[in-house]
């Protein structure tokens, strides 16, 4: 369950090749956070809007983002291994990284209900299936929507938690949560896709050198 909140918070071309299948790219997405709690509104609107890129190929993916709050942040999934490696450049805590295996198990999944919708949504000419997501589990309640398309062989950090339950790759997300008894709202969405080759030297999974590996529990296992 830690793994799944670790996911979702982590939080993710001039022309668009609408509905041609990609399995090699580069995507661009926005995420914006927002609460009517006056301290999480005063620390979101210092975070402002977050972009991050997302590079893919076949089974493997990377997705770079950086803010001032929580500093640089890369993760690299390994879609048939299903591995991840997080890479964080913290301003406080320095450079840390974490490696975990990305399978749910039956334990993660409790209390989360996965729910296809009946509704659909274009986004950037791709034709979006709906999901919803409701999850709780220590205090923190999640509300989620997806809209995922079938055309990107991209994998999401955003979904790669519920395996195969969601199937595609999300170009819109809201998710409405309650975390220590504060409610916040993150809406995801992807902005740009471009068809271009990518070096495979982007998807390494070793820990680069200066980078200590972060402490046990921190992201769940």
């Amino acid at each position: 369950m830690k793994k799944i909140f670790l996911l979702l918070v982590l939080a993710i071309s001039s022309s668009v090749f609408s509905q041609e299948e990609l399995t090699e790219g580069v995507v661009t997405s926005k995420m914006t956070l927002s609460s009517e709690n006056e301290q999480m509104k005063a620390q979101f609107a210092m975070i402002g809007d977050i972009m991050s890129t997302t590079y893919f190929k076949n089974q493997m993916s990377r997705s770079e983002s950086d803010n001032p709050m929580s500093g640089k942040q890369t993760v690299i999934i390994d879609n048939d291994k299903k591995e991840m490696l997080m890479l964080m450049d913290n301003p406080m805590a320095g450079k840390m990284y974490m490696k975990q295996n990305i399978e749910p198990s039956e334990e993660d999944l409790e209390g989360t209900t996965i729910t296809e919708g009946t509704e659909t949504k274009k986004v950037l000419g791709y034709d979006c299936k709906q999901y919803f997501i409701e999850t709780e589990k220590d205090g923190n309640k999640a509300k989620i929507e997806f809209f995922v398309t079938d055309k990107l062989t991209a994998v999401s950090q955003q979904t790669a938690s519920f395996g195969d339950k969601i199937k595609g790759f999300p170009l819109y997300m809201k998710m409405d949560m309650t975390q220590m008894g504060m409610d916040m709202t993150m809406t995801y969405e992807v902005t740009e896709i471009k068809k271009e080759s990518v070096a495979d030297d982007k998807f390494d999974m070793t820990p680069p050198e200066g980078y200590t590996e972060a402490q046990a529990g921190m992201g769940g296992n």
